[in-house]
């Protein structure tokens, strides 16, 4: 009867541990970020747009923006092929989803439209909702 119980007892803690361990496997956006890169990375993008007036320095500062949040996506652990299902995957974690995602969809016409232009007013929302997005990941 002991060895029933202490059988069972054994069982229960092994499936217990296991399940501990897919928990943590499957956590996402749980690794740490270097934060003072991130920052640095923000800061030459934000200060290449100060007095920009030519569309194309703007363009270029929201493909990096974009291509920032990929990378902190990635490396905070966030699945998917593309940066799309990546966002998809932390949208619980962004407080503003609908500017995050307008601005992604903005890089992709930038990315494949030729005929293109956007203002400093436009490129400004668009980082301002690429910069809360990676607040909200924890980079900068």
């Amino acid at each position: 009867m002991d060895s029933v119980i202490l059988a069972m007892f054994a069982g229960v803690i092994v499936v217990g541990v296991g399940l501990m361990m897919i928990m943590a496997m499957s956590k996402k956006g749980s690794r740490s970020l270097k934060v003072e890169e991130y920052q640095k990375q923000w800061l030459d993008i934000e200060q290449s747009i100060i007095n920009a007036k030519d569309s194309r320095v703007l363009q270029f500062a929201v493909l990096q923006a974009d291509k920032l949040l990929d990378k902190a996506l990635k490396e905070s652990g966030y699945k998917g092929e593309t940066m799309g299902e990546r966002m998809t995957a932390a949208s619980r974690v962004f407080s503003k989803r609908e500017a995050v995602w307008a601005s992604h969809k903005l890089r992709n016409r930038i990315a494949h439209e030729q005929s293109v232009s956007i203002n400093p007013l436009i490129a400004k929302k668009a980082l301002a909702s690429f910069k809360r997005a990676l607040r909200d990941l924890g980079a900068i």
